[in-house]
């Protein structure tokens, strides 16, 4: 696993064939930044279920201003700071060890939003519409943001309240929809 676009472009990241990981192929996230490069130049950012940190290091290196990460899973976080710390982005990184649910209060407590939400959850916990959700209520994706969600079944709807799908992609036997919080 490497990082594909920006300033850390062909730096390698380690933990990515760790159990309880599933990282995101090149050739989505290439496609995903694609689609997303134009709102990423300082942004702050959400990886939700992080991971090793793909997605938000991708973010970084491609000009975001801050990044949080947030896992449950400590032997993962263990990667996750070892890339951070190997790549020297940690002024640009929080890292949050809580179940996801839990992390969402946290910033709704600690008024903090985002200009733009990664959500790759394990593909068998089925959470998309919950999160989405606790997103809109907890209002922590700022007006115009975007949620991006990667998941297994098709079952997303175009629009939930506030959040207007702007694209759709299927690769394999996975989907991407890019959802756009209505500007107030």
């Amino acid at each position: 696993m490497r990082v594909i676009r920006g300033y850390l472009k062909g730096r390698n990241l380690e933990g990515y064939n760790t159990l309880g990981t599933r990282p995101t192929m090149d050739r989505v996230k290439e496609s995903l930044f694609a689609m997303i490069q134009d709102n990423i130049t300082s942004s702050v950012i959400l990886d939700l279920f992080c991971g090793t940190g793909s997605l938000g290091i991708e973010a970084i290196s491609m000009g975001a201003r801050k990044c949080y990460f947030v896992d449950n899973n400590r032997e993962i976080i263990k990667y996750l700071t070892k890339n951070i710390v190997n790549l020297g982005i940690e002024d640009k990184t929080k890292i949050i060890v809580k179940d996801y649910r839990d992390a969402l209060c946290y910033f709704k407590e600690h008024d903090i939003t985002f200009d733009i939400i990664l959500v790759d959850a394990p593909y068998k916990m089925n959470i998309m519409e919950k999160i989405i959700e606790i997103v809109s209520t907890k209002d922590i994706l700022n007006s115009g943001g975007l949620l991006i969600l990667e998941y297994s079944v098709d079952v997303l709807k175009d629009n939930y309240g506030d959040f207007i799908l702007l694209k759709k992609k299927k690769y394999g036997n996975k989907f991407v929809n890019i959802y756009r919080k209505a500007i107030d």
